[in-house]
């Protein structure tokens, strides 16, 4: 993980490294826009639509918590509420404690990496193996995942061969089809051992309190398979209404995620196996994880909660593809995690008030989001709130001389003729020690002043409209 400013991470990024993010991540966007639009004339109200509900959702969360909570308990879950992220960790042991169980099998969840529950349950004996082929991969060399749903798209195929000779899962061998059915015979073996599935949830149901999953390679049913206990972590935010919202959700998660009309597996979880059913897990636990949700909440960013953590502003984004998701300096990557991650941060959003400004603020994002966040608007916020906080930001040169030139038009335009000569004045004599820090680290374009001021004279002004 960087612990360094965006742009100087991606200075030192390997070229086959952001090589694999910008390909991987520019093909992601493509097959989304295709799918999407191609199979809905007006894709853009249903994203309106679907962030519609969930801010609904977000704004009516202390009616909608109770709801979910009686509904699980109905189906048969014992609930679970966790404010902080070791909270939710110590319940999960608790529970594996109670069951003597030592060993686990885990299905992709966003949450858990936020709480780092697999280096927590590794430090108090318990064996906890991931098996999302991306994750499991980022596990066994000590990695971090770069994307929330491509956890490996800063490697390539050569360095996970490398890694699978490493760890003794065969020799090296970079055929796709060779590595993943090495992991399928390693993996088989976890699952039937295994004492207790974990896994997340990419929605619950207040209507019915059913838990929906989708995963692409069925993991998360074999993690459920041969255990007699199912602990699913999820966050607060992951509530829908109605069942009959999924159909809008399951389309646009699948389509703005990996470009699909459909994930290949789709599980809807009522509770813990009934009599009737002949295998499955015996007992259930929800753990309805906080871990500053309420404190989003309560700011004038709320609207992030609305994430389904699909990847779209990810894989659109200019700054992401450049930087890769390590760059970010936490699990959320990214748009949504510029936004996200400093108000997880809490007491600690200083060390974290730089990543709303690595943005380009172009827009793409928002244009992409399933659920319409207007990621700009609140990267803009949290600008802001560094501002009114004072947190420095090392590396960008002073703005009060840019306002008053901005605001007098005669100095403006001396300005601008002088701008001319940056194309030509070396690095070393830029008279302002941060504007010199800054402008050597970046390439200015080609001048091209003037040309707006002649046209606008030029131009013959036509009616202007009539003020209302």
């Amino acid at each position: 993980m960087a612990t360094q400013p965006i742009d100087q991470f991606s200075k030192r990024l390997r070229p086959d490294t952001k090589a694999s993010v910008y390909d991987g991540s520019k093909k992601g966007h493509e097959k989304r826009t295709q799918v999407l639009f191609d199979r809905f004339p007006d894709a853009n109200r249903l994203r309106e639509i679907a962030g519609e509900i969930k801010q609904h959702v977000v704004e009516n969360l202390d009616t909608y918590l109770p709801q979910v909570e009686a509904k699980l308990q109905a189906n048969g879950v014992k609930v679970h509420w966790a404010a902080t992220a070791a909270a939710a960790n110590e319940i999960v042991l608790a529970i594996m404690r109670a069951r003597g169980a030592t060993k686990m099998v885990k299905s992709k969840t966003m949450v858990s990496e936020e709480t780092e529950l697999g280096p927590f349950l590794e430090k108090n004996g318990v064996e906890c193996v991931e098996t999302d082929l991306g994750e499991f991969i980022v596990q066994i060399d000590h990695d971090h995942p770069s994307h929330l749903v491509k956890p490996i798209i800063h490697k390539n195929r050569r360095d996970i061969a490398t890694s699978f000779e490493k760890h003794g899962l065969g020799a090296y061998n970079d055929d796709p089809e060779v590595i993943t059915r090495r992991a399928r015979a390693h993996l088989r073996a976890k699952y039937l051992t295994a004492d207790v599935g974990l896994t997340g949830a990419n929605f619950i149901s207040a209507e019915s309190g059913r838990l929906v999953l989708v995963t692409n390679e069925g993991n998360s049913r074999f993690c459920l398979a041969a255990t007699q206990c199912h602990i699913a972590m999820v966050g607060i935010e992951k509530i829908l209404p109605r069942d009959h919202d999924l159909g809008l959700f399951l389309n646009l998660l699948a389509r703005s995620a990996t470009g699909q009309s459909l994930t290949v597996y789709t599980e809807f979880i009522s509770g813990p196996k009934a009599p009737t059913q002949p295998d499955g897990p015996e007992e259930m636990h929800v753990i309805l994880v906080d871990n500053g949700r309420t404190d989003v909440l309560a700011s004038e960013c709320r609207d992030i909660l609305r994430c389904i953590r699909c990847g779209a502003c990810l894989n659109v984004c200019p700054v992401y593809r450049q930087a890769s998701g390590h760059a970010y300096r936490s699990v959320y990557p990214g748009p949504v995690g510029a936004v996200l991650s400093p108000l997880l941060a809490g007491e600690k959003f200083p060390a974290m008030a730089d990543l709303p400004k690595a943005s380009s603020l172009c827009g793409a994002c928002h244009e992409v989001c399933p659920v319409n966040i207007p990621i700009p608007d609140l990267l803009l916020r949290l600008r802001d709130k560094a501002k009114q906080e004072h947190v420095p930001s090392p590396g960008t040169p002073p703005m009060g001389m840019w306002s008053l030139l901005a605001s007098q038009p005669a100095a403006w335009k001396t300005a601008l003729l002088a701008g001319k000569l940056l194309d030509y004045l070396p690095t070393s004599l830029v008279p302002v020690p941060a504007l010199r820090a800054w402008e050597g680290s970046r390439s200015l374009p080609a001048w091209r002043g003037g040309k707006f001021r002649r046209w606008m004279q030029q131009r013959t002004p036509g009616p202007h409209p009539k003020t209302p």
